[in-house]
C-alpha cells in the first residue's frame, strides 16, 4: 500500500502510534499505525475534525466498524477496534499490504479478462458472506477493493452498509449514497431500497472498467448517467475490446440491466454467469459433471415431446441454432431420471436463453428468457428438430439441420426407428444391385 511519509498533526490516537498517512478524503484520513503494546500493524481511519460532532456521520462510522467486525471473511478487510468518543473518533482496521484496485487500474488502465474474473470472483465470495448475514454494501467500486501483494482481493469501506433487517435510517429518501458510475439506477432514487441486486450491478460496473479500461457511462454527469442506465444505453464491453469473450460481455450486461429482476439474484449466480460453471453440489442421482452428459426434454414445433442426451457443447450448439424450439421451454438434468429444470437455471446454457438487456425493438421488453431466432445463413430448418441423423450416416452434422445431440426416446420407439432405417438401407442396397446388374448387360 502506498503511504505518505509526511508528518501529520497527530502522532498517536488511543493505544496506537501513527506511522504514515495512507490516504485522505472527505470521509476521513487513513494512517498506517502500530499498536503500542502488541506491535500489530494496522490501518487507522480518523474522522475529519469538521465531522467529529455530527451524530449521523459518527453513527455511520461506527456502523462501518460493526459490519467489518461481524463479517469475518478472508475477502473482507477486518475491523479491529473503534473509539467514538473524545475529540478524535477513529476506526482501526486490518492493514492490507498492497494497493486498491482503483490504483491498479490507474497504473495499468485495463486488466486481462482471466485476472479480472479471478479478482471479482474473490470479491463475490466476501460480498456473498455479507448478503447471507443480511447486509448490503451499497458502494462497491474499484477504490473499495484492496489487493494484497499476493493478489488476494479484499472488500473494504463498509460505511454505507445497510442492514436489511434493521435499517439505521442513515439515509433520506431521494439520496442515493454510493458512487454514480457504479450505482444501480434504482439506488439513485432511494438508497433505502438498495438490495442484493444493487451490489450485483456495482460488481458488473466494476468489472466493466476492469476489462475495458473505461468507466461505464464515462463523460456523463450523475443525471445523464442515471438516464442512460434507466434506458440500458450502455456500450457493450466487446464493442470497446473486441477480444473479450462473448460470455464476459453477456455477464456484465446482464448484471447491469436496468431492471433488477433481470439481473443475477445473488453473487453466486453472477460468478456462474462469468464462468459458465455451476456452484451447486450434485445430488446423488445426478450424473457427475466431469462426465459431461446431459438429458434434455423439449417440444418440437408440432408439440411432440422428445428426450435427448448429449454433451455441453452439442447442446449449446443446438440451442444457439434454434434446433430445440423455444429455448426457454427446454428442461435439463444430469440424470435421465430427473428432476428436469428449465435450462436457464444452468450456467452452462443460461447465456443462450437469457437476454443480457431488454430489446429496444418497439421500445418493449421481451419476456424474461425469450431469445430471438438465430437462423444460419443458407440453411433450411427442418420441419421438426426432433429428428436426428442415424448412426453411420455420411451427412456432416454441421450441415444436417438437426440437434447435435442423440435422441433418447422412451419405450419401444427406438427399435422401430432402427427397423425403419434398416429397411431403407436394404431397399437402397437392393436397388443398387439391380441397377448394377442391368448396366452390366
Amino acid at each position: 500500500m502506498a503511504v505518505d511519509t509526511s508528518k501529520s498533526d497527530l502522532e498517536a490516537v488511543g493505544a496506537y502510534d501513527l506511522l504514515a498517512k495512507i490516504a485522505e478524503g472527505g470521509m476521513g484520513t487513513v494512517y498506517k499505525g502500530r499498536h503500542r503494546d502488541s506491535g500489530q500493524i494496522v490501518a487507522i481511519k480518523i474522522v475529519p475534525p469538521n465531522m467529529a460532532r455530527n451524530p449521523v456521520f459518527l453513527k455511520r462510522f461506527e456502523q462501518e466498524f460493526q459490519a467489518a467486525r461481524m463479517l469475518d471473511h478472508p475477502n473482507i478487510v477486518k475491523g479491529i477496534d473503534y473509539c467514538g468518543t473524545g475529540t478524535t473518533p477513529f476506526l482501526v482496521m486490518e492493514f492490507v499490504d498492497g494497493e486498491s484496485l482503483g490504483q491498479k487500474l490507474e497504473r495499468e488502465r485495463r486488466i486481462p479478462e482471466a485476472e479480472s474474473v479471478r479478482i471479482i470472483g474473490q470479491v463475490c465470495q466476501g460480498l456473498h458472506k455479507a448478503h447471507k448475514q443480511g447486509m448490503i454494501h451499497r458502494d462497491v467500486k474499484p477504490d473499495n477493493i484492496m489487493l494484497t501483494a499476493d493478489g488476494t482481493a479484499k472488500l473494504t469501506d463498509l460505511g454505507l452498509v445497510k442492514d436489511m433487517d434493521a435499517e439505521l435510517n442513515l439515509t433520506r429518501t431521494g439520496r442515493g449514497l454510493g458512487t454514480p458510475h457504479f450505482m444501480a439506477p434504482e439506488q439513485f432514487r432511494n438508497a433505502k431500497s438498495a438490495d442484493v441486486r444493487c451490489d450485483i450491478y456495482s460488481l458488473g460496473a466494476t468489472l466493466y472498467q476492469m476489462v475495458t479500461g473505461e468507466l461505464p457511462f464515462k463523460s456523463c454527469g450523475p443525471l445523464d448517467a442515471w438516464m442512460k442506465k434507466v434506458h440500458n444505453e450502455i456500450t457493450p464491453p466487446r464493442q470497446i475490446v473486441p477480444t473479450l469473450s462473448e460470455r464476459i460481455d453477456w455477464a456484465i450486461r446482464r448484471s447491469m440491466n436496468a431492471n433488477p429482476e433481470e439481473r443475477p439474484a445473488s453473487c453466486r449466480e453472477f460468478v456462474e454467469d462469468l464462468t459458465g460453471h455451476s456452484t451447486r453440489k450434485s445430488t446423488p442421482n445426478q450424473q457427475p459433471a466431469d462426465e459431461d452428459l446431459w438429458y434434455l426434454v423439449y417440444k418440437d414445433e408440432d408439440g411432440e415431446t422428445h428426450t435427448v442426451k448429449g454433451s455441453t457443447e452439442g447442446i449449446r450448439r443446438s440451442l444457439k441454432e434454434g434446433l430445440l424450439g423455444d429455448g426457454t421451454t427446454v428442461r435439463a438434468c444430469r440424470s435421465k431420471a430427473g428432476p428436469f429444470e428449465p435450462v436457464r437455471g444452468f450456467p452452462e446454457f443460461r447465456d443462450l436463453v437469457v437476454l443480457p438487456t431488454p430489446s429496444k425493438a418497439a421500445g418493449t421488453t421481451p419476456p424474461t428468457g425469450v431469445t430471438l431466432p438465430q437462423p444460419t445463413a443458407g440453411r433450411t430448418e427442418p420441419k421438426s428438430p426432433g429428428l436426428v441423423r442415424p448412426r453411420g450416416a455420411a451427412a456432416n452434422i454441421e450441415d444436417s439441420g438437426v440437434p447435435h445431440i442423440e435422441l433418447v426416446e422412451p419405450g419401444s420407439r427406438q427399435p422401430l426407428e432402427w427397423l425403419m432405417w434398416a429397411a431403407v438401407l436394404a431397399v437402397a442396397v437392393a436397388t443398387a444391385l439391380v441397377a448394377s446388374f442391368l448396366l452390366s448387360r
